[in-house]
């Protein structure tokens, strides 16, 4: 007995038409994947004009630091460097204890950013990846706190630095301004973007701890931020002048204050007060100098990352 067997049909799944790009489409796209984009002639003129006018003012500072009080007070004013350049700042250094004074400022704004940098990073993780009771009502009142004026509270600070035995001392300027608000919700927004919940989770489930996350996962993520923070910080707490006028006097100076002992007197010799404001300048050109192309390739890598 034979048995024949039936032929089983198999069926195809039917395929998707694919929709091919026109002929003169891909043309297109070949054409634009390898072209570079070229600014015009009007992005180069702004750019150009936008140099110069951020340039100017420090053009014009180093061109009254180097000729007299009188050539100075002329109308038209001069546009071209004088002569006396290094006479006036080595008057500004001497007049001024502009040594001391650069010294205190290192240390400050130094302290400063650092703490800013490493609590701001430290919260911003906490608000952004954490989950807590009370957490939105704290980010609240942190963000809160930038809206209340600093002048309000130089009376109560100063009174608290002189019961802490602080007062004319470098301590009652670093102290009040560890941690910023402002950079507080700076990281906060950065790492609730940059970093991927994904990550902390990882980090969570090979049996790490909340420090050992931020000190193995955040911290790599946040450089880019995290040198932004420093960068402004650093520069703001070293020609911060309001706080350390009231807190120190002429013997302990950081710089902005040094700086008002040139403009004592009846009449102020501005080219004197220029090369002094000049000195205070140049320790913050030469940092950007040194440090300017890691922030800025800092940056673009986070946010290619982002």
């Amino acid at each position: 007995m034979t048995t024949h067997s039936l032929p089983v049909r198999t069926e195809t799944p039917a395929r998707t038409p694919v929709e091919k790009p026109a002929r003169g489409g891909r043309r297109l796209l070949r054409q634009g994947a390898g072209r570079q984009h070229h600014a015009g002639p009007l992005a180069y003129v702004l750019l150009v004009v936008m140099a110069v006018l951020s340039i100017f003012p420090l053009y014009w500072t180093m061109v009254a630091a180097s000729t007299d009080n009188t050539r100075v007070s002329q109308t038209p004013p001069p546009f071209l460097p004088g002569p006396n350049l290094f006479s006036n700042l080595a008057r500004a250094w001497d007049e001024a204890a502009m040594g001391k004074a650069m010294v205190n400022s290192l240390i400050v704004a130094g302290v400063i950013a650092l703490s800013t940098v490493m609590f701001a990073t430290l919260a911003g993780f906490a608000f952004a990846k954490l989950r807590f009771k009370g957490r939105n009502v704290l980010l609240m009142l942190v963000i809160g706190t930038m809206m209340v004026p600093p002048q309000l509270g130089v009376v109560p600070l100063f009174m608290m630095m002189s019961e802490l035995g602080w007062s004319q001392q470098l301590p009652a300027v670093i102290f009040p301004t560890l941690v910023s608000a402002v950079g507080v919700f700076f990281m906060r927004q950065y790492l609730s973007e940059a970093l991927p919940d994904e990550l902390v989770e990882a980090g969570r489930m090979d049996g790490a701890h909340s420090l050992r996350i931020f000190w193995s996962i955040v911290l790599p993520i946040a450089r880019p931020a995290m040198a932004v923070l420093f960068m402004i910080t650093f520069v703001h707490a070293w020609n911060d002048f309001f706080w350390p006028f009231v807190v120190l006097d002429m013997t302990n100076p950081t710089v902005p204050v040094a700086l008002t002992q040139l403009s004592a007197g009846y009449v102020r010799d501005q080219s004197l007060i220029m090369a002094g404001a000049l000195l205070g300048t140049l320790p913050l050109l030469a940092m950007f100098i040194v440090f300017g192309r890691q922030i800025v390739s800092g940056i673009m890598a986070g946010a290619v990352k982002g």
